[in-house]
């Protein structure tokens, strides 16, 4: 019974808290993402106070975090607009890799972690968070803007890379043999090919056969169908989380948009503990060797990201500002950096700090990116003027998913897009 109560009082207190953060980051238009990682740092093994018996209740709710962010994430998108989305942006996709991921790499390297560290970092400062990044643009008003879907569009490959990108992880993590890596990685991507062949070909037949008139029984039916592919897929070295994000993609239509209205709380609550006990399992006082890289990686990456946004806008044949205005947007790193990073601890304990130091950073530096890259440009005789109006020019083919499909996935009730603008 003592140790039932101390559970209900630590976890009571921590969720309280985390509520408190949530409302002063509001408060100030920031993410929580980093008020969230300071708090696991201040409970931790060597933080303020230390939470006991709560510790693996937390861990038990850090998995469903990351399970619950992917399943929504695979929600936002069909498999017929990721597969589109590739084809048409491919090139962009490319220099976001080249540009973004070998900065991570080289630092590894560079610090003596091997292959191993060099794959993983590199993963930590590829990706760009989209939960970030969807709240950003609906907060400035830029869910119409012309360089919106080229933004939406590098998000879509960056996560369907990810699904190819974690079963490599997770068999390079595992430390298995050429043979035995090579059979564990067919059978991962086999898994990762099959289920998107299933989403594409049959997916309408599952959202049919999940679908039910009653959110009780949807949320069961789609939670429980996710919890139990993340496991399977777990066993088949394929990692949860992606096959939390292939179940999203299979599910569309009115199904999709329910489920999503259903588990969004409870993603929100599940991802806010996942990040909390990713400061938990990190040592505060193994933050300060790491400085120095994480705030030298946040600025490379920085402007990497920022080059990769004004490319990618640039080749969609967008105006000089609004190519300034994607590049900036794409700055932020939070969910998938902490979740790559999550999975190697065990194999280099410093990547964990290194991680935690460069995403707080990056996911305060992100938004003020997004804001300021545009004036910040302008001012500097870098944005070219636009002759003439054309407000409503048409998005050029392979832009991406059009302005309103952005408006319909990340605008909340009552959130008018912003007029369409070509700079």
């Amino acid at each position: 019974m003592h140790d039932t109560t101390a559970l209900l009082i630590e976890l009571g207190a921590l969720i309280l808290c985390l509520g408190i953060l949530g409302r002063i980051a509001g408060r100030f238009g920031l993410s929580p993402i980093p008020l969230y990682l300071l708090a696991g740092l201040a409970f931790g093994h060597g933080g303020l106070v230390q939470l006991d018996a709560s510790e693996e209740f937390t861990a038990t709710g850090a998995e469903i975090g990351v399970i619950l962010l992917l399943l929504l994430l695979g929600l936002e998108y069909s498999a017929a607009e990721l597969v589109t989305s590739l084809k048409t942006q491919y090139p962009s996709g490319a220099v976001d890799f080249v540009l973004n991921a070998l900065p991570g790499a080289a630092v590894a390297l560079l610090l003596g972690w091997g292959p191993v560290g060099a794959v993983v970092l590199a993963g930590v400062t590829w990706i760009s968070s989209s939960g970030v990044i969807a709240k950003v643009l609906a907060d400035l008003g830029r869910l119409g803007n012309r360089e919106t879907p080229v933004v939406l569009g590098i998000l879509v490959i960056e996560d369907l890379c990810m699904a190819v990108y974690l079963p490599i992880l997770t068999t390079v993590l595992s430390g298995v043999g050429l043979a035995g890596g090579s059979v564990t990685l067919l059978v991962s991507l086999g898994t990762v090919g099959a289920v998107l062949y299933v989403a594409l070909r049959h997916g309408r037949h599952i959202s049919r056969a999940v679908s039910s008139e009653s959110a009780e029984m949807l949320l069961l039916v789609v939670f429980g169908l996710t919890l139990l592919v993340a496991g399977i897929a777990q066993e088949l070295q394929v990692s949860a989380a992606v096959g939390a994000f292939l179940v999203g993609i299979a599910l569309s239509g009115e199904v999709a948009e329910g489920a999503r209205n259903l588990l969004s709380p409870l993603r929100d609550l599940f991802a806010a503990v996942f990040f909390v006990f990713f400061g938990l399992s990190t040592d505060p006082s193994a933050i300060p060797p790491v400085i120095v890289p994480a705030v030298l990686l946040a600025l490379v990456t920085t402007a990497t990201k920022i080059g990769t946004g004004w490319y990618a806008a640039r080749r969609a044949g967008v105006g000089s500002a609004g190519r300034w205005r994607a590049g900036g947007t794409l700055v932020a790193r939070g969910e998938f950096s902490i979740v790559i990073a999550g999975l190697a601890t065990g194999v280099e304990p410093r990547i964990g700090p290194l991680a935690t130091a460069y995403v707080l950073l990056l996911v305060i530096i992100g938004p003020l990116s997004a804001r300021y890259t545009e004036p910040l440009a302008r001012r500097l005789g870098l944005v070219k003027p636009t002759p003439g109006p054309s407000r409503t020019a048409p998005v050029p083919p392979g832009a991406g998913p059009g302005p309103k499909d952005v408006a319909d996935r990340t605008a909340g009730p009552g959130t008018a897009p912003a007029a369409a603008e070509t700079a």
